[in-house]
Order: C-alpha cells, then sequence, then structure tokens
C-alpha cells in the first residue's frame, strides 16, 4: 500500500512544467544595511568581479561594503515604492510571474526568483518542486547573453540542484535579443512611447549596461549582441543609423569598459546641437535603479544642463501586454517537446 501510494505521488509529480523567471535582484530597502547586503552578495560573485580573490576581497571588504552602500541607498531612495515597501523591480518582476500565469496551461507551474537578494534562486526550485514539477525551465530575463548576468543566474541554479537527491529535468534561456519577436516589441514600445509626446526627438540613444572591456576580449557575446540588438531595432522602427546611436552606462572603478560611455555621449550630443533626446534601455527586461535612477534622473539631468532642452526616457517592456507576449512566445517555444 506504502509502494502503491508513492507511486502515484510519482506519476502526478512528472505531469508538472515549471517555468521559473530569474532576474538580477534588488535590497529587501533602501538603507545602509539592506543595501550593504545586497552588494555583498552581488560584488562577491566570481562571474561579476573576476579580479584575483586575495586582491579583490580586501577592497570588497574595506572601502567598498564601507562607503558604496551610503551612495547606492541615497540612489534607492529616489525610485522606492514606500507605499508598497519594495523596489520597481519587485514589483515587476512578480507581476510578470503572475501574468504569465495567467496565459499558460493548468499544468504549468509559474515562480519568480532574483540571483541575488529574496526570494532566491533556490526558493524558486523548491517553490516549483513542491508544487509538483519534475521539468523546468529556468528563464533569465536578460535579452543579451553575458557570463556576468545569464550563466551567473544559471551557475546558482545548478547550485542548488547539487544538493539535491531528485533533480528536475532542467532547460534553460541564454538570452533572446536575436529573436525577431524582441526587436519588433521593442520597436512597438517606443512608438508607442513617443507618440504620447507633444514633441519629437532628434536623436534615439540605446543605452546598454556595460561590463569591462576585458570580458569581451576573453570571448564574452555581450557587446556583439548588443550591436546586433541596436541593428534589429533600427530595422525594426524603419529609422536611418543617424536617428538610432549605441551606448553603454553603469561604469565602475579606472577599468576600461565598454563604451562609447552613455554620460559622455549624451553631454557630446548637447554639444553638437541636439536639444531633443529619447532613451531607451534594450539590455533591461524591467525598470529598475540603472534605468529610473541612472538615466532617468542623474541622465536627464545631465543632458538638460549641457544645453539640451527635452529629454524622454522609453519604459522597459516590464509587464506590459507587448512585454508579456514576448516571455509567453519565448516559454510557447522553448517548451516544445515538454507540452
Amino acid at each position: 500500500m506504502v509502494i502503491e501510494r508513492q507511486k502515484n505521488s510519482s506519476d502526478q509529480k512528472s505531469e508538472k512544467i515549471g517555468v521559473l523567471l530569474l532576474t538580477l535582484g534588488t535590497p529587501d530597502g533602501p538603507g545602509y544595511f539592506p543595501v550593504r547586503r545586497f552588494l555583498k552578495e552581488f560584488l562577491s560573485d566570481r562571474r561579476v568581479i573576476e579580479v584575483p580573490r586575495l586582491l579583490w576581497l580586501p577592497i570588497l571588504w574595506g572601502p567598498i561594503l564601507t562607503f558604496r552602500p551610503l551612495k547606492s541607498a541615497r540612489a534607492y531612495a529616489k525610485i522606492w515604492d514606500y507605499e508598497r515597501g519594495c523596489s520597481p523591480l519587485r514589483t515587476y518582476s512578480q507581476s510578470q510571474a503572475e501574468k504569465l500565469r495567467g496565459r499558460v496551461g493548468a499544468d504549468i507551474e509559474v515562480a519568480w526568483a532574483f540571483r541575488y537578494g529574496s526570494p532566491s534562486t533556490t526558493d524558486g526550485i523548491e517553490e516549483l518542486q513542491a508544487k509538483g514539477c519534475s521539468k523546468i525551465l529556468l528563464l533569465a530575463l536578460y535579452p543579451q547573453y553575458s557570463a556576468t548576468t545569464v550563466a551567473s543566474a544559471y551557475d546558482h541554479a545548478f547550485d542548488t540542484l547539487k544538493t539535491m537527491r531528485w533533480q528536475p529535468a532542467i532547460r534553460t534561456v541564454t538570452g533572446y535579443c536575436q529573436e525577431p519577436a524582441f526587436a519588433k516589441a521593442l520597436a512597438r514600445s517606443i512608438e508607442n512611447s513617443l507618440a504620447s509626446l507633444d514633441w519629437q526627438p532628434e536623436k534615439l540613444l540605446a543605452s546598454y549596461h556595460s561590463v569591462p572591456q576585458s570580458y569581451c576580449d576573453k570571448g564574452d557575446p555581450y557587446y556583439t549582441q548588443c550591436l546586433e540588438t541596436s541593428r534589429m531595432l533600427n530595422t525594426a522602427l524603419g529609422t536611418d543609423d543617424k536617428f538610432l546611436e549605441t551606448s553603454f552606462q553603469s561604469r565602475v572603478g579606472a577599468t576600461k569598459w565598454l563604451g562609447p560611455y552613455t554620460d559622455e555621449t549624451v553631454i557630446q550630443m548637447a554639444a553638437q546641437g541636439v536639444k531633443k533626446l529619447a532613451v531607451v534601455a534594450p539590455a533591461f527586461s524591467a525598470d529598475c535603479l540603472e534605468t529610473l535612477e541612472e538615466i532617468n534622473m542623474e541622465l536627464r539631468e545631465s543632458f538638460l544642463e549641457a544645453g539640451g532642452t527635452h529629454f524622454h526616457y522609453i519604459p522597459c517592456l516590464n509587464d506590459s501586454e507587448l512585454g508579456m507576449e514576448l516571455i509567453q512566445d519565448i516559454c510557447r517555444r522553448e517548451l516544445g517537446g515538454w507540452l
């Protein structure tokens, strides 16, 4: 009788498929110590920081974790949703999972998790397995592949699998920027956003999160995929090459990062006579600190102070209809053969 019950439990488990949406993460609060905990986990990741541990750890535990949390906490405080008690990224991540759950079949469970912070990747996998999922699709919501983002997300998932006696079958999605549906969704989102203005930009700047140049020199395809994204986006928009420009943001330290740098680019544009500028962030699936504070606040201020007169930030796809159609399309394709 016991054997029979175990068999039924196994049969029921094998019928479930899970989708785990993964993104970078956010602190639990905009204060010094929550931000410090988040930065400690993030900057301890060997995929993110490739400097030898003996050199890096004294710097991390010294000046960085002493002074950086205060600066970052001030930035988070500017975008924090105090009514909900969380950052916009957490709100969008949860909403993306809930909306995807409403779009997929009853036999598919959906969860969401962060690479850094809570809920963790381990939490997400355990949640899906507890719901009877023996097959799980890991979908890291980074359009362009980089070892610093996609690989790190899946490393953490595989570390969790190492501890499990009964592992589910796993599939991964290693970027989706080359999908025509991505460029089309992004182009439509841009067109919709610009249509709401009573003015039209002279330039559209595609600002991507930067990574150290050395990472791409070693084989990371991120830079190439960013350029390809801009090319596909330009085609989808039907604009000329002079209208859309590409730059990279969020560099830190004296190391050479991918360029041209966004902050320098907008000042140069203003100096060259560009008065009306729109900015989009094609490397982000949801708005976060780097888009809402760094672009829509700091970059806006820099451009206007340099002589620009109009600045417009185009939101990420987030949990919009266009964004959810794209995520659903990716899931439908990647789950082929399992359904």
